[in-house]
């Protein structure tokens, strides 16, 4: 296999997990009722990344909690997937429910301080990231 169908295939696959992250941010603040605007989704994947790369940094955070977001860039990174990607819409939403998984983990674990602590963006995002893991508060 040459370099760049490698770097071609890591990009689409950032490309791929971004759009269905998005989208099922948007469906789940839809649910809860917030007016989420499609430019505010797009900005959330790149908070949900440093969200994860500033949480896995933190030494207050539980090692168990860094061990799973770790995994979880791993299992995202990986072309093996639970549902192949190829199989139309289930294969790019168990990525999403992955990571919604994850993110409640990290939530109940690590607390909400910790995420609310460690969260770059807006806080109508944050409040859709929680929604899309299942958790209320603001």
């Amino acid at each position: 296999m040459e370099w760049w169908s490698v770097v071609v295939a890591i990009v689409g696959g950032f490309v791929i997990v971004w759009g269905v992250v998005v989208i099922a941010l948007v469906v789940a603040a839809r649910r809860s009722g917030d007016g989420l605007r499609l430019v505010e989704a797009l900005r959330l994947v790149p908070d949900v990344v440093r969200l994860v790369r500033r949480l896995v940094a933190d030494p207050t955070v539980p090692r168990g909690v860094r061990i799973a977001l770790v995994a979880l860039l791993g299992y995202l990174l990986l072309p093996i997937d639970l549902v192949p990607d190829f199989v139309p819409v289930i294969g790019y939403l168990d990525d999403a429910i992955v990571v919604a998984l994850v993110l409640r983990f990290v939530t109940r674990r690590a607390g909400a301080a910790a995420v609310d602590r460690h969260w770059p963006g807006t806080p109508e995002g944050l409040r859709a990231v929680r929604a899309a893991v299942g958790l209320s508060g603001s």
